[in-house]
């Protein structure tokens, strides 16, 4: 049986809405302001009814500014700013939250001009739109990336701008559990919130147990039913995929019950946001789960009476921001029992003083440093809660590093108890010695403090028990759940090739020759030892960009000394930079110009060494900026950016010394970022890290065990082992047994017999598995694996099956598919342009040409009937350019022309678009009756006059629409169903109407009327 969206997944999760408080609006008598999608009516009586007083006047120039604020090029910041402000008239009322109003409308129009698009799903908090939800059937050809891609492409259209500004928060489901092996995520519910450029989904692992039974107001019948006759789908009332869909534990509604339940909604929109300056631009972000739930378990505690623990989340997952959404938090916690906040975030190290200040401050947050025992003395002994004239939020970064060897204990005897100092600890599993003067003085200085540690890696060794210190955990997120979350990358481990090995060996031998008895730091970081290490390294660099089709990767050097790194610098200098655009030029480039990447050129020539005595202070923020920002290829460090350093295109890490412990961790996991579509991080070992890896993950593992007891088997290694690469290979040859792997004509021949996507979609994985895993073992160095398959052979087979897959489904999409659906969900234009060359002065022309592809595709798939001689005219002239030829390949005018013929499709499809719309509003918005009256007046025609087959149908849809919601089991009996509507439909044409029909015309209408309810019944489509 087909799924329909709407009726097996839209309606369910409205009706959950429902019941989570939100009223059912009918679209139908309402009325918004097109240009906001505020309903204006709403708006003006809740705000009236929170800010008790307020003048019409007042209210009037408050929905003026509002509307003002979301013309804004900020992402609506300044709309934002004003939703959550409690200082004056209020949009929101957050201190009493129920007292606002809360909606669920569905299929709101957000229109500007010719563009269109309707989510699902909106709700309404104030009559304000601030949440919406996508959904899509479950196993859909996409998945949810369908509808992430259209709305990005809607994100950059300006003309949607006041309609992003506004919303908050999204939801985009296909109605499908989280799949274990998904890393594209294409199953499952996920949100998201708002980015001009690319929205970020997230998943929703919920970790609170609900009693739904009390969470959820119980559903009435007649709610029910007018939401049901609203959207014109009585029918499916008690159709059994209805009924189950209306279960509250679907991964829809169950993500609905997560985000928007009252209590979780406001915890949202209060703290759960955060606009970040980035090196791109504004992005806006969202609380991820752990963060959320973690904010809430800090709550918990400090209720209990606790003022000290810990938070266990893995690198990668945020803990700097986690810190940034406790301060908005607990302010306001603090603030409700008239006591201010102090917030410090405790570092130990400079560089990281200035990584989470540059971090605070992209946030908003002012930032007060700290770098001397002195300075730490007065602001504790400070009644000051900020430094900053703004009143501004604040938080003092504190580096502890300067504080080691005191043995002097800061004493502070003026409590002052309308204050409350909240110390978040970073990187706890190190550096807080509890014989040590720092930990003495941060308890002497302020008893009553709060203390949250922050580590993301195992608690290792006795020696400092960071338990026995920060207390016991209060939140704990490990990498594999970080990993199977997407927001850490899984790492490879690969050994420097033999070859390497012997030569390096060679060279130290000659090396402790020439330098005697000379510490190993000066062999190693001499001339004759680094050049060939860094000549293997820019090979390697080199050949990962082209193996990885990526030349925007970055690397990074973790040398054996300071002076290797400065010998390492020198000697890049020498033989691989960039004279053009070197760094030792650049008073004679333009800022931030040096180096600057191509995309089609894999050569590595722009370095840097990062040192504490190599430049200065703002020096060495500058080259770190560079370098995310991709305008340096390489980075040589020692001991700074091991930890806290987050650069996304940082995929190459080199390590040339050994690391102990949880260090030989934090460093390991620099690699660990997503950035695009790469599935790993990969770490090149010249020091044999392998042995000490063991050792510390181990400890992670015993960690764990006494954490998660039998939870133990959930959790596995950082690093992709040999044996899953070995399993994979055999999954492999299972998919390509049948099959003549080593002639790829005879393999051409064999994969085009085949026309079921489904097979061919799995030779097509396979394949490109394969190819994935070549070059992961080319890196690993487990060449031995090699030998398992032809993976240079396969590499060519797996081009042959995705131009297979590709065929087939374009040509599914063109001529299989009666309803056209594929065709116009498919996105053309990305299949027909994503390999393709174009010559630099077509550029603009063939932007062009996909941007009207993809308008004109867009409003044929909007359409509600896909047997309108008109759109079925319309669909021929679209499928008849691509069946030409391939679009790309067209000459320039040839390009013109098409872009004309587009443009005139687009304009008939516009046209027949409006038409529909305006006949399907005569009819309450029922597709089924606006088809129908078409069909009655395209051949034949019943009578001359539209309006009285209008009149007989309406009064026709009322009739039966009455029938059903009488009995709506009656549609379970088809014959029965055609004899009450042919009983119907005599008394409607013939006696209220005056229509002459015959008994033709009586069954030729009841076959049109019976097929659109049992369709809509059975969830097929029209």
């Amino acid at each position: 049986m087909a799924f329909n969206e709407d009726s097996r997944v839209k309606i369910p999760a409205i009706l959950h809405l429902t019941q989570l408080g939100y009223k059912y609006l009918s679209l139908k008598e309402q009325v918004w302001d097109i240009e906001t999608n505020i309903f204006s009516d709403i708006f003006k009586k809740s705000i009236k009814e929170i800010n008790q007083g307020i003048s019409e006047a007042d209210i009037n120039r408050l929905y003026q500014e509002v509307s003002l604020s979301l013309e804004n090029e900020d992402l609506g910041r300044a709309f934002y700013n004003k939703l959550i402000d409690q200082s004056g008239i209020k949009l929101i009322d957050f201190k009493n939250f129920d007292n606002n109003s809360f909606h669920v409308v569905t299929e709101l129009p957000y229109q500007k001009d010719d563009e269109t698009f309707r989510p699902d799903i909106i709700l309404l908090i104030n009559g304000m739109p601030l949440v919406f939800i996508e959904v899509k059937k479950p196993n859909n050809r996409d998945g949810v990336q369908d509808e992430h891609r259209r709305m990005q492409r809607r994100f950059q259209n300006k003309k949607f701008r006041k309609f992003i500004n506004i919303t908050q928060l999204m939801v985009f489901s296909n109605n499908m559990k989280y799949s274990e092996d998904d890393t594209q995520m294409l199953e499952g519910a996920f949100y998201s919130t708002t980015n001009y450029f690319k929205p970020i989904f997230n998943y929703f692992r919920e970790e609170e147990t609900f009693d739904l039974n009390e969470l959820l107001a119980p559903l009435s019948e007649e709610d029910e039913n007018f939401i049901l006759k609203d959207t014109n789908l009585l029918s499916i009332k008690n159709s059994n995929e209805y009924l189950s869909n209306k279960s509250p534990t679907t991964p829809t509604n169950a993500i609905s019950t997560s985000l928007f339940q009252r209590d979780r909604l406001k915890f949202i929109l209060q703290y759960a946001l955060a606009y970040v300056e980035e090196e791109n631009g504004l992005e806006k972000h969202v609380m991820r789960y752990p963060q959320l739930f973690a904010t809430k378990a800090i709550e918990n505690k400090l209720e209990a009476g606790i003022k000290k623990g810990i938070i266990w989340h893995t690198q990668g997952s945020g803990k700097t921001a986690l810190a940034y959404f406790n301060v908005k938090h607990l302010t306001d916690y603090y603030q409700k029992k008239n006591i201010i906040p102090k917030f410090y975030f405790i570092v130990d190290r400079l560089d990281l003083l200035t990584q989470a200040a540059k971090e605070f401050t992209a946030r908003g947050l002012v930032v007060h440093k700290v770098n001397s025992r002195d300075a730490f003395t007065r602001d504790i002994k400070s009644t000051k809660v900020i430094h900053n004239d703004s009143g501004k939020a604040e938080i003092t970064v504190v580096n502890i590093q300067k504080f080691k060897d005191d043995p002097d204990v800061i004493k502070n005897n003026d409590y002052n108890l309308g204050v409350q100092r909240v110390f978040f600890l970073d990187e706890v599993h190190r550096s807080y010695n509890p014989k040590g003067s720092f930990l003495a003085n941060l308890e002497l200085a302020d008893k009553h403090s709060i203390k949250i540690g922050l580590t993301g890696t195992p608690l290792l060794g006795k020696e400092y028990n960071s338990k026995t210190l920060f207390g016991d955990y209060i939140h704990k997120y490990y990498y594999n759940l970080s990993i199977k979350d997407g927001y850490t990358l899984r790492l490879i481990r690969e050994e420097i090739e033999t070859n390497y090995k012997l030569a390096l060996k060679k060279t130290l031998e000659e090396l402790k020759v020439l330098q005697g008895n000379s510490e190993k730091k000066v062999i190693y970081s001499h001339h004759r030892f680094v050049e060939p290490m860094l000549d293997y390294i820019v090979k390697d660099m080199e050949q990962a960009r082209i193996s990885m089709d990526d030349n925007t990767i970055g690397g990074m050097v973790v040398c054996d000394s300071s002076d290797q790194a400065k010998m390492m610098h020198e000697v890049f200098q020498e033989k691989y930079a960039d004279t053009t655009t070197s760094i030792l030029n650049l008073a004679a480039e333009e800022p931030a110009s040096y180096g600057r990447k191509k995309n089609d050129d894999s050569k590595v020539n722009t370095a840097q060494v990062i040192l504490h005595d190599i430049g200065t202070k703002q020096d060495r923020n500058d080259w770190v900026a560079d370098y995310k920002a991709g305008n340096i290829d390489f980075l040589f460090v020692y001991n700074m950016l091991l930890t806290g350093f987050d650069a996304k295109r940082l995929k190459k890490l080199y390590i040339g010394r050994k690391i102990k412990s949880h260090n030989l961790l934090q460093t390991l996991t620099r690699v660990n970022r997503t950035y695009k579509k790469h599935k790993y991080g990969y770490v090149v070992d010249f020091a044999d890290i392998q042995k000490e890896f063991d050792k510390t993950n181990q400890d992670y593992f015993n960690e764990l065990q006494s954490e998660l007891g039998d939870e133990m088997q959930h959790y596995s290694n950082l690093f992709k082992k040999p044996e899953e690469i070995e399993q994979e290979i055999e999954e492999i040859k299972d998919v390509l047994f049948k099959f003549n792997t080593e002639n790829a004509t005879v393999f051409g021949e064999q994969i085009s017999d085949i026309n079921d996507r489904t097979e061919i979609r799995q030779i097509a994985k396979a394949l490109n598995n394969a190819k994935e895993l070549y070059n992961l073992i080319r890196l690993s160095g487990n060449f031995e694996l090699l030998e398992k398959l032809e993976f240079r052979k396969l590499t060519v087979l797996a081009r042959l099956a995705n131009d297979r897959l590709s065929l087939i489904n374009t040509r599914d999409a063109l001529e299989h598919n009666v309803d056209t659906t594929n065709i116009l969900n498919l996105a053309l234009e990305d299949v027909i342009f994503a390999f393709t060359k174009i010559k630099e002065e077509e550029m603009v022309l063939a932007d062009e040409l996909k941007n009207i592809l993809q308008k004109t595709r867009e409003m044929l798939g909007g359409n509600f009937d896909p047997r309108d001689p008109v759109f079925v005219s319309l669909r021929e002239e679209l499928e008849r350019l691509f069946k030409k030829k391939n679009l790309s390949e067209v000459s320039k005018e040839e390009m013109e022309a098409n872009i004309k013929a587009l443009n005139t499709i687009y304009d008939k499809a516009k046209t027949l678009e409006r038409e529909n719309q305006l006949l399907r509003a005569k009819y309450d918005y029922d597709a089924k009756y606006a088809r129908i009256h078409k069909r009655l007046m395209e051949k034949n025609p019943l009578t001359d006059s539209e309006r009285k087959l209008f009149d007989a149908l309406k009064g026709l849809k009322t009739a039966v629409d009455k029938e059903i919601l009488q009995n709506s089991k009656i549609l379970e009996n088809e014959s029965y169903v055609e004899r009450m509507v042919m009983r119907l439909v005599i008394n409607q044409f013939k006696t209220d109407q005056n229509i002459a029909v015959n008994t033709t015309d009586v069954k030729r209408i009841n076959s049109i009327i019976v097929k659109e309810y049992m369709n809509e019944y059975n969830g097929r489509v029209a």
